[in-house]
């Protein structure tokens, strides 16, 4: 197959670059032909608000660029990532004109929220969703502030109004079910909205977790549970080792708790080689998370390795990870029941490693880069026959 890989990489770099390089090297692997168009936003100042506004909702420089270059490149299918915010609904546009069938992967939730979480006052919200304007989320300035929100309402309005979702994209994908659900009652069409999760290649192995820690890697944010974490591990004494590797805006509070507290090691950001071999070595890793999230890689990435999870109660977690089968689901946002859990989970040996059986296997059944590469085939030709039968 020829195929099209659009990306419209962030200011900073992030979990959807990773599935794009992943997914790229995959399907060259399987000697498909790989065409890659990307594009990076630029720091938005003052003076290109206005200009980054017009961009956001549709970009006619974008929109001429990738018409002529589906018209001279003739890709089967393109798979879009993401569009925020240079790319804009352009892209959509450019590839139906150009009689090209269309593949978004629903990595957030930005179609159904202004703010992309579903996450408000560090509680989920869905006051948006099925809204044909989300007022509320242009009200509470969910992204960034009002106005930054209600560009991000008209970015999505203007999908609708063109009526990309009906006509020019033949698939969506949804990460896990629960985002599907989400997405279905913020009224994308049901029919069109698959479950393909992400994946992780190569496969690293199943580790011999031998230490005596429990491992948190991620971002350092509010959404991640960072507040949660710190105090469940207050209510813990200093046998239960937790080590953090990450950064990002919370990153004080945790040098304080780890200045405080002798079982509380921060290493800052770690590559991901170095996160890999933490998770073989731990004994469980921590995912507080208070948002519904999509599908976390750091969740992949302990399965492929072995290692079980203690998670939130909460979204695609609750859905990904089975209770006290591949690890232990808490209370969201309740630091008294993940200290408990922790707790549970370090006291039977034979315990830990069943369940280390557990989520190797499920990796295995659902995570390798074979499984998602028929999962991503099979969508790929089901949205160039959607294409060929419309009229």
């Amino acid at each position: 197959m020829r195929i099209a890989i659009l990306h419209n990489f962030y200011h900073g770099t992030g979990g959807e670059d990773t599935v794009f390089h992943s997914e790229v090297d995959l399907l060259r692997s399987h000697h498909h032909e790989v065409l890659t168009y990307t594009v990076s936003n630029p720091p938005i100042t003052p003076f290109s608000a206005w200009q980054t506004l017009r961009r956001a909702i549709w970009n006619p420089e974008v929109y001429h660029a990738l018409r002529q270059w589906f018209q001279t490149q003739k890709p089967d299918v393109a798979h879009v990532h993401n569009i925020w915010y240079m790319f804009s609904p352009s892209v959509y546009q450019a590839a139906y004109d150009a009689g090209v069938p269309v593949v978004q992967t629903l990595h957030n939730y930005r179609l159904i929220c202004p703010g992309g979480q579903l996450l408000r006052n560090g509680k989920p919200c869905e006051l948006c969703v099925g809204k044909r304007f989300p007022i509320h989320g242009v009200r509470y300035g969910c992204y960034y502030n009002p106005l930054a929100s209600m560009v991000k309402a008209l970015h999505v309005i203007w999908q609708r109004r063109a009526g990309h979702w009906e006509r020019a994209i033949q698939v969506f994908i949804a990460l896990t079910e629960f985002a599907r659900q989400k997405f279905i009652q913020g009224g994308l069409p049901p029919d069109k909205i698959v479950v393909k999760p992400n994946f992780v290649a190569p496969d690293p192995g199943e580790g011999s977790h031998q230490g005596d820690y429990a491992l948190f890697a991620g971002r350092l944010s509010e959404e991640k549970g960072v507040h949660v974490l710190l105090e469940a591990w207050k209510r813990l004494s200093s046998a239960y080792r937790l080590i953090i590797a990450g950064d990002g805006p919370l990153s004080n509070l945790v040098r304080e708790a780890a200045a405080q507290h002798a079982n509380i090691t921060w290493l800052g950001h770690q590559p991901r080689s170095e996160v890999i071999r933490l998770m073989q070595d731990a004994r469980v890793l921590v995912f507080p998370s208070i948002c519904y999230e999509g599908l976390s890689m750091s969740l992949v990435e302990a399965f492929a390795t072995g290692l079980p999870v203690i998670a939130s109660n909460l979204g695609s977690m609750s859905t990904v990870i089975e209770h006290q089968t591949t690890g232990w689901l808490f209370t969201p946002g309740d630091a008294q029941a993940l200290s408990e859990a922790v707790r549970e989970a370090f006291s039977g040996v034979q315990r830990l490693r069943e369940m280390s059986a557990n989520a190797r296997q499920t990796y295995l059944q659902h995570y390798t880069a074979e499984r998602n590469y028929e999962m991503l085939i099979n969508i790929y030709q089901q949205a160039i026959l959607r294409k060929r039968s419309q009229p």
